[in-house]
């Protein structure tokens, strides 16, 4: 029989940025992951030689953490029949953890991967909700910081887990009536997160500026830590577009 797990539903946040004075809000949305009986096997990649960049110095790290919403509208990493094709319905999803380096070329596909296991790709896929995805992540980015893909998915997992993340789609987000700003939603994660700085918050969006991710940056002990100079994506002020949970 196919398992279920009902997601938490997402935690109590403090007011955004510049609006401390509000009552606290709270992202009353919930998720839902039905795993089913038997999973595909995860694509192997073919990786062609310029792709391979093993020569960077690791810097930081960055955790990107995808608003699955706009990934199952307009396509991209993470789409499957897991998160878009299904009764699950997903808002944050686990897009990665990915070691950065000081600029491009970042590093990527640093040594040939192994294939994740079945048992530690079904411990994820709430998570990263898509089988050729998470095995991606691991061949991309794993390889370059880890020895097992079950260390680096622990670490992830551990990071994503212990991330409140609040829902975009939560009318006391805004300031106003005309929609979430880039800067509300990155007072949002830094309000909801203790000792994460607001330099720290990469958002991340596509055409028409569309809410696509949020992105983590950490030092290398792994704790939350500024992003780069030019680092954080889209500018306070940008308004986002941020497609509903159907």
């Amino acid at each position: 029989m196919s398992r279920s797990l009902l997601l938490l539903p997402l935690l109590l946040l403090a007011a955004c940025d510049g609006h401390a004075d509000r009552a606290p809000v709270v992202a009353a949305a919930t998720e839902t992951c039905v795993l089913p009986e038997r999973l595909p096997p995860a694509e192997m990649e073919r990786v062609a030689p310029e792709e391979v960049v093993a020569d960077r110095t690791i810097l930081f790290h960055m955790l990107a953490v995808t608003w699955m919403p706009e990934t199952c509208r307009s396509g991209g990493d993470g789409q499957g029949d897991l998160a878009c094709d299904s009764a699950n319905r997903f808002g944050w999803t686990l897009h990665g953890l990915w070691p950065n380096a000081d600029g491009k070329p970042y590093p990527r596909y640093c040594r040939p991967a192994t294939r994740v296991g079945e048992a530690t790709i079904r411990a994820n896929l709430c998570r990263t909700p898509s089988v050729d995805l998470v095995q991606h992540e691991w061949a991309a980015h794993g390889t370059c910081g880890w020895d097992a893909p079950e260390a680096y998915f622990a670490r992830s997992a551990a990071l994503y887990d212990a991330l409140n993340k609040p829902d975009p789609t939560a009318p006391g987000l805004m300031s106003g009536g005309q929609g979430l700003t880039a800067g509300e939603l990155r007072g949002a994660f830094a309000a909801a997160n203790p000792g994460l700085p607001r330099e720290a918050i990469h958002v991340a969006t596509g055409p028409d500026d569309r809410l696509r991710e949020v992105r983590i940056c950490h030092d290398l002990a792994f704790r939350p830590a500024p992003c780069p100079a030019g680092g954080l994506g889209a500018p306070d002020e940008v308004r986002l577009t941020v497609e509903p949970i159907d």
